[in-house]
């Protein structure tokens, strides 16, 4: 059996049962014994370093591609990565709790998984892609990438504790934010941008070497 059929059986698990699940429960799941869980995975902080780094795959993809990015007005191309986002949170809000809630009941550190810093990492890496093609001065974007999934993370929470969370609810109330945000990290490079012209044309127009991009 592998590991992915494993972590499959575990989110079903969170999804059914709640975010404070046992190895038990991920095993009778998956259709094996706790030790044939353990030969795949070292403990219970590797299959929950698993489960994280798929719901952060799922997270990441909804920022789009590159060209996304690049191609369409900051206002469109920030509505549907929130949308999509959340409609993939709505899917699995247990597995999100799971993965951002602090429990007592929970072994020290080996228990905790980073969603924001591995999301982030992943945003930064290609918003570092995006700036380099540009080209734009790319100095502290990590700290950008960060801010934004912190802020998304924290207003998560937030609304999934709303009796009917709604997508777009979320989306109307983050989309300020994030755009506050990305317009502030530009601003502060000399770079004033209309959110609903495309990035690459404000930039094209200032600078016309990146009007090929």
């Amino acid at each position: 059996m592998s590991r992915d059929v494993i972590v499959d059986a575990a989110i079903r698990v969170l999804d059914r049962d709640g975010p404070r699940p046992s190895m038990d429960a991920f095993a009778v799941e998956a259709g094996i014994t706790k030790p044939r869980l353990y030969r795949q995975f070292a403990d219970k902080g590797d299959l929950y370093a698993a489960i994280g780094a798929r719901f952060a795959d799922s997270a990441f993809a909804a920022t789009g591609t590159d060209l996304t990015l690049l191609l369409q007005p900051p206002n469109a191309a920030i509505d549907r990565a929130l949308n999509d986002y959340a409609v993939g949170i709505l899917a699995h809000p247990n597995v999100f709790r799971f993965l951002t809630q602090t429990s007592a009941n929970r072994e020290g550190a080996a228990g905790q998984y980073d969603l924001a810093s591995a999301v982030a990492g992943r945003f930064a890496e290609r918003a570092r892609a995006v700036a380099d093609s540009i080209p734009l001065d790319a100095e502290g974007i990590e700290y950008l990438a960060r801010a934004i999934v912190g802020v998304m993370i924290v207003l998560t929470d937030l609304w999934l504790s709303d009796a009917e969370p709604d997508a777009g609810e979320f989306v109307g109330r983050v989309h300020e934010l994030v755009w506050g945000m990305i317009d502030a990290f530009l601003r502060g490079r000399g770079i004033t941008a209309d959110p609903g012209v495309p990035i690459f044309v404000t930039l094209a127009a200032l600078n016309p070497d990146a009007g090929g991009v």
